[in-house]
């Protein structure tokens, strides 16, 4: 399985804003930290924004914050925002219109469920928090001076 780069991205952004959460961090700033695309960021910000994971706070001074915790924050939530629909295989949508033939007496399809709900399991055990236990060496990182403070805000 691959995930996408919205995933990649929503990762990434959600890292720098726990890293930095004393602080408002910009689109731009992101981009050019981890040298990524500023137009994919925002389409994935957008996101994150509308499914209440970060907030934008709008003006000259303004930024992304992280709007929930970073403890309750899990990476399976943020792979079923950024993916959707995750099942391994076609046949394993639901669908009526499946173009394999066996579809109906498949016993794979049985592995596959099973393997993509503990893979999901997996993953909605760790946290943003877990993600980012390893603070110091992200910080020097992931840290920028041009952000804004919080309290300034």
């Amino acid at each position: 399985m691959r995930m996408s780069l919205h995933f990649d991205y929503a990762m990434r952004l959600l890292m720098q804003l726990a890293v930095n959460e004393d602080r408002l961090c910009t689109i731009a700033d992101v981009a050019k930290t981890y040298g990524i695309s500023k137009n994919h960021l925002m389409k994935v910000a957008h996101l994150l924004v509308k499914e209440g994971v970060i907030a934008s706070i709008r003006g000259r001074s303004g930024g992304l914050r992280l709007a929930l915790p970073p403890d309750e924050i899990t990476v399976g939530d943020i792979l079923r925002i950024t993916e959707g629909d995750i099942a391994l295989l076609d046949c394993l949508q639901a669908r009526p219109d499946s173009a394999c033939h066996v579809v109906n007496v498949c016993a794979l399809k049985q592995v596959l469920k099973e393997a993509t709900r503990q893979f999901l399991a997996v993953l909605d055990d760790c946290t943003l928090a877990d993600a980012v236990s390893n603070r110091k060496p992200l910080a020097a990182l992931l840290r920028f001076p041009n952000v804004v403070d919080v309290g300034r805000a």
